[in-house]
């Protein structure tokens, strides 16, 4: 089974691509999504969270905003709330490759925003970069509620350079070039990876920031 990674800034058109991958019949590991999952309505991460942060929790649910404005700026709030989550996203991720290995699967995709910052790529066989020049970069950004230049300036502190990023992909993904060219690339990526034999499956359990 060959395992891709799948990584790129905020604002660079990453769930379009991972929705592309899976439109072409692969199956996709979200971490986002999993983020979601656990600090939804009596998720599993909900309680640990309201320990240590209980005005970010309502109603049994985590909010995301009011988790945010906490954490961004405050690293060792950031460290101790990745503490929490980090363990059961892997164990999110390990379940979805067991799963994928006994339905034999050629290739899947892992989708982390934070792939190199928390050595994900250490699980993957190759890994596509999503990228946009800059400025597209910023108008995807500030156009979404609630989001302030203050804010935009704080997430990507905590993001690789998208630069580096690209300098360490296998594969890019330019998502400034229209939709089609996008769509184009993730097929091109498909064709040549999914029959490639793949060295990281199966892995053992690692301490990880996941």
């Amino acid at each position: 089974m060959f395992i891709l990674g799948l990584t790129g800034s905020i604002g660079m058109g990453k769930t379009t691509v991972a929705r592309a991958f899976q439109q072409n019949g692969i199956a996709v590991y979200d971490a986002d999504a999993a983020v979601h999952q656990l600090t939804d309505f009596k998720g599993k991460a909900v309680g640990s969270v309201k320990k240590v942060f209980p005005e970010a929790v309502k109603n049994n649910c985590v909010d995301r905003r009011a988790l945010g404005s906490i954490v961004y700026r405050n690293k060792k709030a950031l460290a101790y709330l990745e503490s929490i989550l980090h363990p059961l996203v892997q164990d999110m991720q390990l379940e979805f490759l067991r799963q994928c290995g006994k339905s034999r699967k050629r290739l899947v995709v892992l989708d982390f925003p934070l792939l190199y910052e928390n050595s994900i790529d250490r699980f993957c066989d190759a890994v596509a970069v999503v990228t946009a020049p800059l400025y597209l970069q910023k108008i995807r950004v500030l156009g979404r509620p609630g989001m302030t230049p203050k804010r935009f300036n704080q997430i990507i502190k905590n993001q690789l350079p998208d630069l580096d990023k690209r300098k360490r992909a296998d594969f890019i993904i330019q998502t400034g070039l229209g939709r089609n060219h996008s769509l184009l690339c993730v097929r091109n990526i498909i064709d040549i990876v999914q029959n490639c034999r793949g060295n990281c499956w199966p892995i053992q359990r690692v301490n990880t920031n996941a």
